[in-house]
């Protein structure tokens, strides 16, 4: 019998770490050194079945989610969709299935969003800001640019009428131009958006001699945790700059007309509801990934030999995310925390973000501070004021977008009498 277990998310790497392109600050490309030479990167039908059976046996809720990512997901070819959609359409026993695909968008042409659309799927396409951001990391094999061909890509995704977001990659460059960022992806049409910062370490020797481009996350490294910053990681100052600077544009004009989910989690915890991302939730380990060869590992990024939880070919999902091993890498975030954290009045709204950032020492010396602490602290100190306004205007029965009059003067809510 399979375990039912709310809450809990399985992504796919159809084709491990394969990619077509290069982009200098990839932290998945580097795991294709963890593999013997001449590895197939190749999900079988075995995987994919058991993947798409376990995923819906699974899910108690009436709508089961499936997510495809990479390296890039659409070189493993357009056949293998079409293969799992009607593994989907033929397992789905009644309940409403939806397919999100993240990819770079240099591989789209009209046969695959034909496709897409016809199957319903949501599209997530990695853009980082104008060309000449762009292009300076996320380049292909070659070294060249990729800024035409995504375009052409999401030029594609509209015509096909297919829905779309885009994932901005904060390095420490992109941090420097906020609103040159933001207002090209608006003049794109970009209706959702979301912003993911880079923080990675150089190597350590023996991470160094196996071939690894960036040192193992947080604890996993705490043996040096004097290691050096990669060049594109970002500068905490700078981000939480960014974060405002975008903020403060969308709080005046594109409050319910440009969704950026940074934005969205925040609000949420205002609200007091629990969050629907692991990166500030209390406690983490309910987002696992499956690989290729159907290994299932605790994290995205902590896609390490000891980090392996089993095979799906060989137990449920389930029974893996209940192990031991598995809760144990999941309240250790909680646990973990240094008093600094616990003590920060913005606690529940951050949870001390995700524990592969948390190699620096807070003011007292205790390890386990997150890099972007300085960062987070002066977003949620600048963006508190107008987050209690939405608040209260969601708890009044009124759109959040309403904030955006207060700029034009006092705001007055009005909240409807109770029904007698």
């Amino acid at each position: 019998m399979t375990m039912q277990t709310p809450g809990l998310h399985l992504m796919a790497k159809p084709t491990g770490p394969l990619c077509n392109l290069d982009c200098s600050y990839c932290f998945y490309l580097e795991k294709e050194q963890l593999y013997p030479e001449r590895q197939r990167f190749l999900m079988n039908d075995e995987v994919l079945r058991a993947y798409v059976a376990q995923s819906i046996a699974g899910e108690s809720g009436p709508e089961v989610l499936f997510t495809w990512q990479g390296g890039e997901p659409m070189l493993r070819g357009l056949r293998f969709f079409r293969q799992a959609v009607a593994l989907q359409r033929e397992m789905a026993g009644g309940k409403t299935i939806r397919n999100a695909l993240q990819t770079n968008g240099t591989l789209l042409d009209d046969e695959w969003c034909a496709f897409l659309a016809e199957a319903g799927f949501t599209v997530g396409i990695s853009l980082d800001g104008p060309r000449a951001l762009h292009d300076r990391d996320r380049v292909d094999k070659a070294g060249r640019g990729t800024f035409d061909a995504v375009m052409r890509g999401i030029a594609l995704l509209k015509r096909y009428r297919i829905d779309f977001n885009v994932l901005v990659t904060v390095t420490a460059e992109v941090a420097k131009h906020p609103l040159a960022v933001y207002r090209f992806l608006k003049e794109q049409g970009v209706r959702h958006i979301q912003f993911n910062p880079v923080v990675e370490r150089m190597p350590a020797a023996d991470e160094h001699a196996v071939k690894l481009t960036f040192a193992k996350p947080g604890l996993a490294s705490v043996s040096t945790p004097k290691l050096a910053l990669a060049p594109q990681t970002v500068n905490p100052g700078d981000y939480g700059d960014f974060l405002v600077g975008v903020f403060d544009e969308w709080i005046r004009h594109d409050v319910g007309q440009v969704y950026v989910m940074n934005f969205e989690w925040a609000l949420a915890s205002w609200l007091g509801l629990p969050s629907t991302v692991c990166l500030f939730a209390e406690n983490c380990g309910r987002a696992l990934i499956v690989e290729h060869d159907g290994d299932v590992y605790s994290c995205d990024h902590f896609m390490y030999p000891e980090h392996r939880l089993g095979n799906i070919r060989q137990a449920g999902v389930a029974e893996l995310a209940a192990s031991p091993q598995q809760v144990a890498f999941g309240q250790a975030k909680s646990a973990s925390l240094p008093a600094f954290c616990r003590q920060c009045p913005y606690l529940f709204a951050c949870h001390g973000e995700c524990p592969k950032n948390r190699f620096a020492t807070a003011p007292d010396g205790a390890p386990g501070l997150n890099y972007l602490c300085p960062a987070y602290k002066k977003y949620f100190r600048h963006i508190t004021q107008y987050m209690n306004a939405m608040a209260k205007l969601i708890g009044a029965g009124q759109p959040a977008a309403l904030v955006m009059e207060a700029f034009k003067g006092p705001l007055a809510v009005r909240v409807d009498p109770a029904p007698a």
